[in-house]
């Protein structure tokens, strides 16, 4: 079979068998209890393994391999941001959030602090952070299939959609939690034994390139390179090549290279690279090599991924389902764990690829590094198996990312109730939560993957983060402040998301802030919290007292409130105050 036929393959036997367990696990499902709560059955492991499987997205599996491949060591801040947020949810979220009975955002919202506003705008706030989320999703899945197939890239957003909405649509969340459990094993598999194998391959190989010189990356073999986007090209030492002109002679310096242009490298020919990449290998592994520049957008980094987990939608609906606080908390730990042994893997693939794959630095789609890597590195067969298991394992991770965010938005939507939160309608609500985001994948335009969820993540740490953490911890907290905060925090990040279409990545520290803007606008929103609720510390809720007592009281003694009554077979009413 050729390359693109092994690739094809691990997709297709990825999505048959999501559907096969998504179909099977449906079967127990006969209350909106167990629709939307899994009826609060599932042992701590097992809840581990579904929310690491939906938050290891396109940005974990593709995005962290092609920024280190780019950035070199500065890029491994994500992983260790992405993993180290789930510490701070252990701390300070988790168990509390369980007690509260909240299964969303602006149930917590509601419930405590006793304002139907302040519910409003959290539901507000949901939508947006989840199509954030989703977007970059749907824009991997159409890359992938573009860099495996060459089909176009609306028709992997179009097969993702599908997919979606026949294991959320047509199931239910005790079936997507088996499915975002066996996608977590599936993408764990897919990282590590191509990962296992490439490393073996790199230490028999007779000769091998030094990555820790201040020279470029040069090609292994005669390359030929098809741009289909207009790059920009740095230049760091002189080249001949050839294009469709005849030979080319590259200075060193900044080339533009029109789309459609095919340039052909003779083997050991140093390797021009993308504008916002590194250009050397030594300057490549050296780290904060910016200097404060550098220090600045790595706190930012740090600041969103850490705080920002707390506030993502889709990982606090899945704590709902475990019997406890305590049991919420072990969750935590465990995913910790699990997150902690995937994220080992995605650098050895930007490692290698520098080597082997340097042409994805000349396109700059160096987040295809995954699903091409093992065809670079390994001929025949055994490059095509290996090809096929990455690519299956990126299929999952678009797979289950997306179903556990369309979960999120449907439930958040029909609690507001829209259509009444019935079973039929929630999923009504889900092909509306799908659709949405499809459209915005196919008309905006694709960005490097990880970057694209941090903004997600910042958007999160900079509204929610604030009224948890404040909420659960301090009794001071207002409506009002809490409103205040999350407009200020929310707004400050989409104007800087706008500003980036104006703003080069430039080496200023406020360039840096404009594109990674956490670093402002989380402690900004904190502040405005803060102050707004001392200002109106008459308004805080008479209950106050119950509702803190309910949050930090051990499970032992009784006081955990369910939203969802346990065998009931409806939810309880959401229109008015919340149900005590």
């Amino acid at each position: 079979m050729s390359p693109d036929t092994w690739s094809l393959l691990g997709v297709a036997l990825i999505v048959a068998a999501t559907i096969a367990v998504g179909t099977w696990g449906s079967r127990s499902a006969r209350t909106t209890s167990d629709f939307s709560a899994a009826r609060r059955e599932v042992r701590e492991e097992h809840n581990a393994a579904a929310i690491s499987g939906e938050y290891l997205s396109a940005a974990s599996f593709l995005g962290i391999a092609g920024l280190v491949l780019k950035d070199g060591v500065d890029a491994l801040w994500y992983p260790v941001g992405l993993a180290t947020g789930y510490l701070a949810l252990v701390l300070f979220v988790a168990a509390p959030m369980r007690r509260s009975g909240a299964f969303t955002l602006p149930d917590f919202a509601e419930a405590r602090l006793d304002s139907l506003r302040l519910r409003s705008l959290c539901t507000v706030l949901v939508v947006l952070i989840g199509l954030l989320y989703l977007v970059p999703q749907l824009q991997g899945a159409g890359f992938t299939l573009a860099a495996i197939v060459g089909v176009p890239r609306w028709a992997g957003i179009a097969v993702v959609v599908v997919i979606v909405l026949l294991t959320v649509a047509t199931g239910v969340l005790r079936a997507v939690t088996l499915v975002q459990a066996f996608q977590y094993w599936v993408k764990l598999f897919a990282i590590t034994v191509p990962a296992f194998v490439l490393i073996v391959v790199f230490l028999g190989a007779e000769h091998r390139q030094s990555l820790d010189a201040p020279v470029p990356p040069v090609f292994p073999r005669d390359t030929t390179v098809h741009v289909d986007t207009d790059v920009r090209l740095t230049v760091r030492e002189p080249v001949w090549l050839a294009d469709q002109g005849g030979t080319v002679y590259l200075h060193p310096g900044e080339h533009t290279v029109a789309a459609g242009s095919e340039l052909r490298f003779p083997a050991g020919a140093p390797v021009p690279v993308v504008a916002d990449a590194e250009p050397d290998n030594a300057t490549w592994l050296r780290p904060q090599r910016d200097g404060v520049v550098g220090l600045l957008e790595t706190y930012s980094v740090l600041v969103a991924t850490c705080l920002g987990t707390m506030g993502l939608p889709h990982v606090l609906a899945r704590f709902y389902t475990n019997p406890s606080g305590t049991a919420a908390r072990r969750t935590a730990l465990y995913v910790v764990a699990m997150l902690g042994l995937f994220y080992l893997f995605p650098a050895v693939f930007g490692l290698l690829s520098r080597m082997y794959a340097p042409e994805l630095l000349v396109t700059g789609e160096t987040d295809a590094v995954v699903l091409l890597l093992p065809h670079e590195v390994i001929s025949g067969w055994g490059g095509g198996l290996l090809a096929a298991v990455t690519a299956a394992g990126a299929f999952a991770a678009f797979l289950s990312t997306s179903s556990g965010l369309v979960v999120s938005l449907a439930g958040v939507l029909s609690s507001r109730d829209v259509l009444r939160g019935r079973s039929l309608d929630f999923r009504l609500l889900a092909v509306l939560a799908c659709a949405v985001p499809a459209v915005l994948a196919l008309v905006t335009a694709n960005h490097d993957i990880a970057r694209s969820v941090g903004l997600a993540f910042a958007m999160a740490a900079s509204t929610f983060c604030p009224v948890l953490v404040l909420g659960i911890w301090w009794r001071g907290l207002t409506a009002a402040g809490a409103a205040s905060g999350m407009v200020v925090g929310g707004g400050m990040v989409l104007t800087a998301s706008v500003l980036t279409c104006f703003v080069d990545r430039a080496d200023t520290w406020w360039a840096t802030l404009v594109w990674q803007p956490a670093l402002v606008t989380v402690p900004t929103a904190f502040a405005v919290v803060y102050v707004v609720s001392r200002a109106t510390s008459a308004r805080v809720p008479a209950g106050v007292g119950r509702v803190m007592l309910r949050l930090h009281a051990p499970d032992r003694l009784g006081l955990l409130d369910d939203r969802l009554v346990a065998g009931s077979a409806e939810p309880p009413e959401t229109g008015g105050r919340h149900h005590r």
